[in-house]
């Protein structure tokens, strides 16, 4: 029951967790003079029920492109058009949005050796669409590197994106691999730059973010909406050729109309998301992307168009 919640503890163990997020439950009490069986009761009560620990991956060193694209797709047409889409391993969530586009905002990953082939991937679902190449950083530095690593590897990291502390007597039996070799993989990804690190959030303890104000711009001054929102979580993405793709994330609860008034000002276009309506089917979806994306035999990406 949610009135049984201690937060202080959540918080507590949110910290830890982001501090020693793969560590063992005995490792971070003798670290940090923590009484055994006190961590464990509130981790046993709290993980995997509101606290969660995902790994973080430059999928540029996967050969991997991210895109946004915004669809109109009839109202009545939405879910069934949306789960259409989420049988594409290469599509990597999905939100019904409604402004400048009325329909489905999509965030693609695609191999670099197929981003020709987007218009064509995108128009099964939609005649009327839009996209944009986007970053998180100066894309004018990045180096692309491509999959060269066994299909068990795909798996590892699915499983790493929903769980990251999964046991490891988990992972022998996802991977039918001995301990030895699961702690070569996990080392390996990231000495080669592929898990950039992990980090622990907290879901269904509080009230959720559960609509976004998105916008389009030309040009915009990052520090100036840094300033202007800092209260706000907001996510600023470098699109390419040129424009940023901005996001600022907010409660139903809210105004919606007077988030539209504050921050169309700042964009060229706006619209709202709707990021509750699809939450259940991205989270099934994204426990299986890699190991569909992969051929079995691990040779490579499969065609974004075969799905």
């Amino acid at each position: 029951m949610r009135d049984t919640i201690n937060f202080r503890e959540i918080e507590w163990l949110l910290e830890l967790l982001n501090k020693y997020p793969r560590e063992s439950l005995r490792k971070i009490s003798q670290r940090e003079g923590i009484e055994y069986y006190r961590l464990k009761r509130i981790y046993d009560r709290y993980y995997g029920k509101y606290i969660f620990v995902s790994a973080i991956y430059d999928i540029a060193k996967l050969g991997l492109k991210s895109y946004i694209a915004f669809l109109s797709v009839p109202k009545g047409e939405i879910f069934e058009v949306g789960k259409e889409m989420l049988k594409n391993p290469f599509i990597s969530y999905i939100n019904p949005i409604f402004g400048f586009k009325n329909g489905i905002q999509a965030i693609l990953h695609v191999p670099v050796e197929q981003e020709k082939y987007v218009p064509e991937l995108l128009s099964k679902y939609s005649d009327d669409f839009e996209y944009y190449e986007v970053w998180s950083r100066d894309p004018s530095k990045v180096k692309f590197g491509k999959w060269s690593y066994s299909y068990e590897y795909a798996i590892l990291l699915d499983t790493f994106k929903v769980d990251a502390r999964t046991p490891m007597k988990e992972l022998e039996k996802k991977l039918s691999k001995g301990r030895p070799t699961i702690k070569f993989m996990i080392e390996k990804l990231i000495k080669d730059g592929i898990i950039v690190g992990f980090y622990a959030f907290i879901e269904n303890a509080k009230e959720a973010h559960d609509r976004s104000v998105v916008g389009i711009a030309k040009e915009l001054d990052k520090e100036e909406i840094y300033r202007a929102f800092k209260e706000e979580e907001i996510n600023i993405g470098i699109l390419r050729p040129r424009g940023y793709y901005v996001e600022w994330f907010f409660s139903s609860r809210e105004d919606i109309g007077s988030k539209i008034l504050e921050f169309s000002q700042y964009v060229d276009k706006i619209g709202i998301a709707y990021l509750d309506m699809f939450r259940e089917l991205n989270n099934k979806h994204m426990r299986t992307r890699f190991s569909r994306m992969i051929k079995e035999d691990g040779s490579g990406y499969k065609s974004i168009l075969e799905f």
